[in-house]
């Protein structure tokens, strides 16, 4: 008996049938059969079934002989099902890499519920994916098993039959089926929920839910939606026949009036003759349904719109929503009027401002297009406030980061009067990317482009013979923009080589070191400690930091390892924390956990440096963040498994794979077995990543920051700090290491220490510009 029947009903979707089985049977967790139920389709999509199972012991296909639609094409499905535990899914969506395994592990976690409620992600036709706006519901506080009573708020999500799992024998043994027509998942979802002993919930997106341009039930114009009220009829005597479930009448009733009403206002659904006859139909079906003892209707436009169906006043109800567009319409261009009006008169007070005298002592910073206190220029601004307390800082960001600023720091909202007023004033600005576009700087402004990591892909111009990864890229502008750097801040003399090509203008190279590494110098075993219990991450785990970059030749995150396998692969003693690139939403806007309990998303972490600090090894593909790890010499190791592709899309320096800062691996199980053998903190390991270092990490000493300080902003022409040689360097220690310094730790836990002097006398010249 297998663990799942995957039910796939199919009907008209040969352009997507193909991602949907495949979606399935290349899941890790094997232990399942697919139930593929061929609704008498009219085109290829029942040969594509038989192609794509064909060979496959675990798939079968079953071809109707006639059309009976999506709900009794699922009781077909049902009746030959043998799992454990029921799946549905829709032939136009897909199931994401990982999603059975952590269904599964879900629910030998949470003692076999009746019931699992898992996320979804609508995707689209141009790339983009946006996760269930109730999403949040999934990860509230709360029992981990309960039933409806527990968590109420369950009936907000969308009322579909593929976004859980059942059991089937209580399926069957509350005898549930679907019936025939339109909305069929309406009186299947509700007597589910209500009817589960137990229900438990996987806060993970497992099925892409894919949004079609034009087609799919809610783009067709027909009198079949009048099935909602056979429907609702269908559900409300399932109530009938439970009085147990009668609290649930009332809510219900809600329910439908809101779900009756949002049909007949969408203008495409009904058929303009019979629109009429509709909202008599809901009339009917309010005073036939209504539940005794019922209080009036709510306040507000709910109120109104109940009140408007209980009365049969279509014209009314037409009028009023005609109404509320035509005021949402106005709002909507008044907001656009709006906001050319601030931006005109922002853009005078700018000018305005600039006729003011520079301040000497303000310097404005920003990072990663108003993200947040972060990177390069954090590591400055923290280190001027120390050695040049007279300056006064301001950071550039949105409220949404404000919480990410250090106490002290002044925040600037992105086009705010006070922006502007800085952008005009200020004789320091300090960014890893670009001031906005109207932003003309001002002679005696010094402007510092700290940049955001060694490049190993191409950037700039050099980005002209790669159109895809351009994207558009405006290159003039870009060009008029360095054309205001002043300073251009180097790791190392590939970086100097890279930056002075990709970036043609007259700008002072300072080969001074990243200064975001100088953190890794700083710390100390009492502050490995504290980060890692800050993180979750059990005191004798092996946590590996697992960052890959973005990919130009694809939209939006897509997995390339399966974590939650990974992490089961290697063991209860290993925790593996996912950084996503910083151009995705948080956790990548859709599967935050994996579905596993020792895979942390680790995304909206404000600080990389601090998550490098806690874990004991890096797991990259292509991103910069290797050369900043490198510093910290701990091991690394690179999953390459689309390397040609991605050197080919977006062009690269070097060739990683040549030269790489650890072992690489162009899978996951190789990646897995590197892991799990201890290869990855092998002699071979050492040895590159030493290689690496040397390369790479010429000035990143603890000390990049001051001498940006002492260069630009107090005017030291000499006595920087010198280059620390590489051999005399002690970055923080490995989490091993500083849990068998805790004793000496203990005190220091919970602040940096100050980074120790530099050399008299130096073992290579003094880092200076070019």
């Amino acid at each position: 008996m297998p663990r799942f029947s995957v039910i796939v009903p199919v009907f008209k979707v040969q352009a997507y049938l193909h991602a949907c089985l495949r979606s399935v049977l290349e899941q890790s967790f094997t232990d399942f059969e697919l139930i593929v139920v061929d609704d008498c389709s009219p085109d290829g999509s029942g040969a594509i079934a038989d192609s794509v199972t064909a060979g496959d012991a675990r798939a079968s296909v079953l071809h109707l002989p006639e059309n009976v639609g999506l709900g009794r094409a699922r009781n077909a499905g049902l009746a030959r099902a043998t799992g454990d535990y029921l799946l549905f899914l829709d032939s136009d969506d897909t199931f994401v890499p990982g999603a059975l395994q952590a269904i599964a592990d879900r629910l030998a976690r949470t003692g076999e519920p009746d019931v699992l409620v898992f996320d979804y992600a609508r995707t689209y036709w141009n790339g983009e994916a946006h996760r269930n706006q109730f999403a949040a519901i999934l990860s509230r506080p709360g029992p981990e098993v309960g039933t409806l009573d527990d968590r109420p708020e369950l009936l907000r999500l969308i009322m579909v039959a593929w976004n859980k799992a059942y059991r089937r024998d209580f399926v069957e043994k509350n005898d549930l089926a679907f019936p025939s027509g339109y909305y069929e998942d309406t009186p299947w979802t509700y007597p589910v929920l209500m009817a589960a002993g137990t229900i438990a919930l996987l806060d993970r997106v497992c099925v892409h839910y894919r949004q079609r341009r034009r087609s799919g039930i809610l783009h067709t114009t027909s009198r079949r939606h009048f099935d909602i009220f056979k429907q609702y009829d269908l559900l409300f005597a399932f109530l009938d026949s439970h009085p147990e479930l009668e609290r649930w009448r009332p809510v219900l009733f809600r329910r439908i009036l809101d779900h009756l009403t949002t049909v007949f206002n969408f203008p495409d659904r009904l058929p303009r003759s019979s629109r009429a006859e509709y909202f008599r139909r809901c009339r009917a079906q309010y005073r036939r349904l209504r539940p005794r003892g019922l209080r009036a209707a709510p306040t507000g436009r709910a109120g109104v719109r109940y009140l408007l169906v209980a009365t049969g006043a279509r014209r009314t109800f037409q009028t009023l929503g005609g109404a509320h567009r035509l005021r949402l319409r106005i709002t909507r261009r008044a907001k656009v009027w709006y906001g050319r009006l601030r931006t005109a008169a922002l853009h005078a007070h700018y000018r305005l401002q600039r006729r003011r005298p520079l301040d000497p002592d303000l310097a404005v910073f920003a990072a990663y297009w108003d993200r947040g206190y972060s990177c390069n220029p954090a590591a400055v601004e923290e280190r001027l406030r120390e050695l040049a307390p007279h300056m006064r800082t301001a950071w550039v960001t949105t409220a949404e980061h404000a919480h990410t600023l250090p106490p002290g720091v002044r925040r600037l909202e992105p086009g705010s009067a006070a922006y502007w007023t800085a952008l005009a004033r200020a004789s320091y600005l300090v960014s890893n990317v670009n001031f906005h576009r109207r932003y003309a700087k001002r002679p005696g402004q010094i402007n510092v482009q700290t940049h955001h990591g060694t490049p190993l892909k191409h950037m700039g111009i050099d980005l002209l013979d790669h159109p895809a990864a351009a994207g558009g890229t405006d290159f003039e502008r870009m060009l008029r923009h360095v054309d205001r750097w002043d300073y251009s801040l180097s790791a190392s003399r590939h970086s100097t080589l890279v930056w002075e090509r990709a970036y043609p203008s007259g700008f002072t190279t300072l080969e001074y070191g990243q200064p975001r590494t100088d953190l890794f110098h700083r710390a100390d075993a009492g502050d490995v400690l504290r980060i890692r219990a800050e993180l979750g991450i059990p005191r004798d785990s092996t946590a590996f930091l697992y960052a890959p970059t973005h990919r130009d030749y694809q939209r939006g995150y897509r997995p390339a390892l399966d974590l939650g396998r990974m992490a089961e692969a290697l063991g209860p003693d290993v925790v593996l924390l996912r950084r996503t690139h910083h151009f995705y939403p948080a956790g990548g806007g859709l599967d935050r956990t994996d579905g596993h309990p020792r895979v942390l998303d680790v995304s909206a972490h404000p600080s990389a440096e601090e998550l490098c600090l806690a874990s004991d090894g890096l797991i990259t593909d292509y991103s910069s963040l290797m050369f900043d790890y490198a510093g910290l010499d701990r091991p690394i190791v690179l999953h390459v498994s689309d390397w040609e592709t991605y050197r080919a899309t977006r062009g690269a320096y070097f060739d990683i794979t040549a030269h790489p800062p650890g072992l690489l691996a162009r899978g996951q199980d190789e990646l897995t077995d590197i892991l799990a053998t201890g290869a990855w903190r092998g002699p071979r390991s050492a040895e590159l990543r030493a290689a690496f270092r040397r390369r790479f990490c010429a000035y990143d000493d603890g000390f990049a920051a001051e001498r940006v300080v002492r260069r630009v902003f107090l005017r030291e022409e000499g006595g920087l700090p010198a280059v620390i040689p590489l051999e005399d360097r002690r970055p923080a220690p490995a989490p091993p290491r500083a849990r068998a310094l805790e004793p000496d730790a203990a005190g220091a836990a919970g602040s940096l220490k100050p980074p120790g002097p530099a050399p008299l006398e130096p073992s290579r010249p003094e880092p200076g510009p070019r």
